[in-house]
């Protein structure tokens, strides 16, 4: 398929142009997303020392029910990175949405993330 991998393309140019202008620090870590077409993963990155501080997916043993929709799952994922950073001592992140649009599983994970007290 030839349009896959332009499409990948062009999500990698777009996660670029967001990069030049999102970095994470050790007071406010980037929180940055990659969704594939089943899964959804979540980083809260510090750049400045190139490690990651939290880190949640869809594919942990607790939250790979098959019953529920990928969104239900995006939104579980949220509430959970953002109970991990908290842990971890961040309260406030930028938002990195890797390239991809801010609608649906993208939308899902960071209102929940959101509602469980993580500011960005």
């Amino acid at each position: 398929m030839a349009g896959t991998s332009t499409r990948q393309a062009a999500r990698v140019r777009r996660h670029t142009r967001v990069r030049r202008r999102v970095a994470g620090t050790p007071e406010r870590p980037r929180l940055a997303v990659f969704r594939s077409n089943q899964h959804i993963y979540v980083q809260v990155i510090d750049d400045a020392a190139g490690r990651t501080v939290a880190a949640a997916s869809d594919m942990e043993t607790d939250l790979r029910a098959a019953t529920e929709s990928k969104s239900d799952r995006a939104r579980k994922v949220g509430a959970l990175i953002a109970q991990r950073a908290k842990a971890a001592g961040v309260d406030a992140v930028v938002f990195d949405r890797g390239g991809f649009r801010y609608a649906g599983r993208v939308k899902a994970l960071a209102d929940a993330a959101r509602e469980e007290g993580l500011v960005f």
